[in-house]
């Protein structure tokens, strides 16, 4: 790998993203497409790039993703966390910024499993008395 390349892990419920950040003209990449290609609603678009509208580095870097497991929500969450920790690994001093927004912390909120004689995770099956 190149020496001017950044590489960071995001993660968010099931999905992973590995994120490769380096000098450029802004062009993004996830799952070899382009990024409004892979993800089509405008919102996932938008939290994905939070770090780099957040930054204004939107055009200074090229972007490669890969991002697998979960939906595209997960997904998304995951390209942002991956690309807030791959801007901090290419610049310190934008840690205040990010840190304050709240995207170096990876979001632990995961599914709750379903329970065995139970409808759903906290659902329970209607009592009856008679």
């Amino acid at each position: 790998m190149e020496d001017n390349r950044f590489y960071a892990t995001g993660r968010r419920k099931t999905s992973v993203a590995r994120v490769w950040l380096g000098e450029g003209s802004g062009t993004i990449l996830v799952n070899k497409k382009p990024m409004d290609e892979y993800f089509t609603k405008e919102v996932t678009k938008k939290i994905a790039l939070q770090p780099l509208a957040l930054t204004e580095t939107m055009d200074k870097f090229d972007l490669y993703i890969t991002v697998k497991g979960g939906g595209l929500s997960g997904q998304a969450g995951a390209v942002r966390h991956g690309i807030a920790r791959a801007l901090l690994e290419s610049d310190q001093e934008l840690r205040q910024i990010l840190k304050k927004a709240g995207m170096l912390r990876r979001d632990p909120r995961v599914k709750e499993r379903k329970k065995y004689g139970q409808k759903g995770a906290r659902a329970r099956f209607q009592f009856s008395k008679r």
